[in-house]
């Protein structure tokens, strides 16, 4: 243990929570670490100044733990967190920082433009949603269409119970998965009741293996 540095033990902590929680070690003024799960990534660099409005920012500022929700007017995308500032010899001296995706209850549609209009799509006919040529498609049941949310957003907005992101470019609803598949070219393919062929990287399959339990 007296050579284990720092950055290796913060590392093997954040192995333990990797799939759902992020975590965040700053100074008084800057982020020092930063690893990012597979649920959330607010791309923060080391060195980046500690964001005003920030749960770091406050609990250092209060001097306290806060544990709160953040809009999407900070990083880009909403989250929760808890920060606990630290002290050596009676002095703050930073704070450490647990982020964790915000889950909705959901509004139970997700409403998709198309050429003639837009159209309201219940969750569970969501087959798989898309990104493909700087778009994001959503594939329902017997049309698709356009929407303006990034993958990440996406995320967020779906039931997690129904959706999982396998790719950096797909998140499918594993209630629409027909079969799942050795593939050469990825880990495994999926098979979609559509006939569709969905790869699942090798950067998701650990995570989508565990949420589907095989």
């Amino acid at each position: 243990m007296e050579n284990l540095s720092l950055s290796a033990l913060l590392d093997v902590i954040g192995e333990v929570f990797s799939d759902e929680i992020s975590i965040v070690v700053s100074n008084t003024e800057e982020y020092l670490y930063y690893l990012p799960s597979k649920r959330v990534d607010l791309k923060i660099r080391p060195g980046d100044p500690v964001k005003e409005g920030t749960i770091a920012q406050k609990a250092i500022s209060q001097k306290q733990k806060v544990s709160e929700f953040i809009n999407r007017d900070v990083f880009g995308i909403p989250y929760h967190g808890m920060a606990v500032p630290f002290y050596h010899d009676g002095e703050l001296e930073g704070c450490v920082t647990a982020i964790y995706p915000v889950y909705t209850d959901g509004k139970s549609v997700v409403t998709v433009k198309t050429h003639d209009g837009w159209i309201p799509v219940p969750f569970a006919s969501v087959k798989y949603v898309e990104v493909k040529d700087r778009k994001t498609y959503v594939m329902a049941e017997g049309f698709s269409g356009t929407h303006k949310n990034t993958l990440q957003e996406f995320e967020y907005l779906l039931p997690r119970e129904s959706f999982v992101r396998c790719h950096r470019s797909f998140i499918v609803n594993v209630h629409h998965i027909k079969g799942i598949y050795p593939d050469t070219h990825s880990t495994f393919v999926l098979e979609m009741d559509n006939g569709t062929r969905i790869p699942v990287s090798q950067s998701y399959s650990s995570y989508f293996r565990k949420l589907l339990g095989f």
